[in-house]
């Protein structure tokens, strides 16, 4: 039982379903922003229901309704979520540089190693016992 409560009141499971619970909500917003457009494109240019619509006795007219609603959908969350949002984000790095982080003392000693070491000869000895030079 202490095992399920760890995972219950783990940050990340509570994060998400609080992400669940704002994303539930706003497809209010969503869904009457997209209904409102709809609206006008009935207003326009007729209705933008296509259920009647059976080209050859095969009944499309509920998925092209269905693929109109999506790609209002889609572009409203586009231009009303992603693009603020990505602009907002520029907006906010714009003052951070992208410069590599200063190289820690044991990176710099691990370096100067390896460079040592593939600067001697690759040769062996030819005498046994004989040390190679330094």
């Amino acid at each position: 039982m202490k095992g399920f409560k760890d995972f219950v009141l783990r940050g990340n499971l509570i994060e998400l379903a609080v992400a669940f619970i704002m994303a539930v909500a706003f497809t209010t917003v969503v869904t009457a922003t997209v209904t409102m457009i709809m609206d006008v494109l009935g207003e326009l240019g007729g209705t933008p229901d296509f259920s009647h619509y059976r080209p050859g006795g095969v009944h499309v007219g509920d998925f092209l309704t269905a693929l109109v609603a999506f790609l209002i959908l889609s572009a409203v969350v586009y231009f009303g979520i992603i693009v603020p949002y990505t602009l907002a984000r520029e907006r906010m790095n714009r003052g951070t540089s992208a410069e590599p982080s200063p190289v820690t003392e044991d990176v710099a000693l691990l370096t100067e190693i390896r460079d040592l070491l593939a600067g001697r000869t690759a040769d062996p000895p030819t005498e046994p016992g004989a040390n190679p030079p330094r």
